[in-house]
């Protein structure tokens, strides 16, 4: 009896666990097919597709409105490597023009990155190629286009400036987790420095696609996608009538052209010559222009405004005037005397009226009377406390952005360099230099290097007497228009009236040396520079700024080995502020003899 109450109990346990059992199962499928989304996405997961909204890049304008960098559509051919099924490659490669090796290479790549997951397999396809591809595309499993956009510059110009767009590198995705293989990133100039701003929000947007690989519509409606956001638009200081000039009376030239707005600090025009033109650098043809650029003998990938470093030559005696006026140890009035190349230690490059006061100093640019100004500057602790004079001299010379970058948004900006006393120091020993020892600082040469931005910085800080904004390229960013901080120099405002009135004999007076290139009724102030040059002919170098009250332009214009300053930078300098200030030029002949001249073949 009991036996048989043991196995009945036993049944309707079993029973119990199948009914048990059976209701989980019905429950789950209920959820599965009633109330959750999730298995049946995952079933349809084999005939969708997500594809990366990339966001058209921020346009660039100019000053006034012109767009300087524009996008087109391009698409990239992407590649599933798990789906593609024995594709008939001769017919795909004829299409792609592309050759069987390099094929087969690219699906080995695709392969090694991922055999699940689309990535690249050729790159910027344009929309003259995609129409025709994606008629054929279907006859080829795992292969699909998805589209973006490219850089497209309406003007040849300005190409060192705004810089170019490249695939990102593996260093660069290591390094921000925005980035992913395929992306593209700003690779130099502006579209680097301003990446944040210019890239915009990559969204996502799925598809559904048939058997046949074609896209039958959006998954539900769009619900699971993410839009994309574009880049911010950037509005430059760049005027593009001036650039497109300044490179003009550039063609055939080696140097550079720096043009700043004194009163807020824009750069209004920034030319290296040679250059290229920016149009060079997109496409699938990017890689080929880069190499043949990259081994051009006349270097245009290098940009000589912001990296070439030269001796400023006699630009740099206008600093060596503020510095003595400041220190005490020279006023308007005091005068040197000059043997012209008889004199000693350090000769003049010709014969003049002696002596001289300071203007009339800066109008002959006289050498003697700027070492005897910068030997008083140095020496005036004592003779033999040559290191506290010019540390002191350092300090001020400093203060004008020498030795350091002066540009918060320009890349790759060379210091130049102020030479330290540790640096006398470890060639002379620590009291074996005097002010006689570095004589050559007293008129530009020796150790002193800058760069053509920072020379044309000097020139906005003489003509806004003894201070700058930062010199910049960016206005606005978007909705917001960015601000640079003031900065002041270390020598009093007053001082800068007599350096303005000697600048402004440079082209007024009867022997100032840019008296044949003075504007018609527009008073100038400059000046020129012939730097020395160890390996050819000297560079010639001008600094200029206009009009002399209430300036508008200020600009540095470097030519190298062109000789004398006078012959080549200051009529290029004068056409560029005549150009600015009035909008067109009135002396064709000049304008004629600077566009033709070729300095390059001669």
């Amino acid at each position: 009896m009991a036996r048989r109450v043991f196995f009945a109990q036993r049944q309707y346990i079993i029973i119990a666990i199948m009914v048990t059992v059976v209701v989980i199962y019905v429950s789950k499928l209920f959820y599965i097919q009633v109330l959750s989304d999730k298995y049946r996405l995952l079933a349809e997961s084999n005939v969708r597709r997500s594809l990366v909204q990339y966001p058209p890049r921020g346009v660039i304008y100019d000053r006034h409105g012109a767009k300087l960098v524009t996008n087109e559509p391009a698409y990239d051919l992407m590649v599933i490597p798990r789906q593609v099924k024995d594709p008939d490659t001769l017919e795909l490669c004829r299409l792609l023009e592309l050759e069987v090796k390099q094929f087969r290479h690219r699906l080995q790549k695709a392969r090694h990155y991922s055999p699940y997951k689309a990535s690249i397999f050729l790159e910027q396809i344009s929309k003259e190629s995609y129409g025709y591809l994606q008629e054929k595309l279907y006859r080829f499993p795992g292969f699909f286009v998805q589209p973006r956009t490219l850089r497209k510059y309406p003007y040849p110009v300005a190409a060192s400036i705004l810089g170019y767009v490249g695939e990102v590198s593996q260093a660069e995705i290591d390094k921000n987790d925005y980035y992913k293989s395929g992306d593209y990133i700003g690779k130099s100039g502006i579209e680097k420095s301003y990446e944040e701003e210019l890239r915009g929000v990559k969204g996502m947007r799925i598809v559904m696609v048939d058997v046949f690989n074609r896209e039958k519509g959006r998954f539900e409606e769009g619900r699971y996608d993410v839009p994309q956001v574009q880049g911010e638009d950037l509005i430059t200081t760049l005027d593009l009538d001036l650039q497109m000039y300044a490179e003009k009376l550039m063609q055939g030239k080696r140097g550079s052209v720096v043009a700043i707005e004194p009163s807020t600090g824009e750069i209004l025009t920034m030319v290296t010559a040679p250059g290229y033109d920016p149009n060079l650098l997109i496409g699938r043809q990017r890689a080929k222009n880069f190499s043949m650029l990259s081994e051009d003998p006349q270097k245009p990938l290098f940009n000589r405004a912001l990296q070439a470093q030269y001796p400023p030559g006699s630009t740099f005696k206008l600093v060596v005037g503020l510095v003595g006026l400041q220190e005490g140890v020279l006023s308007v009035n005091t005068r040197y005397g000059c043997n012209g190349k008889g004199s000693s230690p350090i000769a003049c490059s010709h014969s003049h009226a002696s002596p001289l006061d300071l203007l009339g100093a800066i109008e002959q640019s006289c050498n003697p009377y700027f070492w005897n100004v910068f030997r008083t500057s140095i020496d005036r602790f004592g003779y033999t406390n040559t290191r506290k004079g010019y540390n002191e001299w350092r300090r001020i010379v400093t203060s004008f952005g020498f030795a350091s970058p002066v540009s918060p948004d320009l890349l790759n900006q060379a210091k130049g360099n102020i030479p330290k006393d540790s640096y006398y120091d470890k060639y002379f020993g620590e009291n074996g230099w005097r002010s006689l020892t570095i004589r050559s600082l007293s008129i530009g040469q020796g150790e002193i290097l800058v760069t053509p931005l920072q020379l044309a910085n000097l020139a906005a800080i003489i003509a806004n007497r003894g201070f700058y904004i930062p010199p910049h390229i960016v206005k606005r960013a978007g909705n917001r228009q960015l601000t640079f901080e003031k900065k002041t120099t270390e020598v009093d405002r007053r001082h800068f009236d007599p350096i303005v009135e000697g600048m402004n004999h440079v082209f007024e007076a009867s022997h100032g040396t840019a008296r044949w290139y003075k504007i018609d009724s527009i008073s100038s102030c400059g000046k020129t520079g012939t730097v020395q040059n160890p390996h050819g002919k000297d560079h010639a170098m001008f600094i200029a700024f206009a009009p002399k009250d209430n300036p508008k332009i200020a600009i540095c214009v470097v030519v190298e080995n062109a000789g004398f300053g006078a012959t080549w930078a200051v009529p290029i300098a004068s056409l560029l502020m005549e150009k600015f200030i009035t909008g067109k030029v009135k002396r064709p002949e000049v304008e004629e003899n600077m566009t033709k001249a070729n300095l390059i073949e001669e």
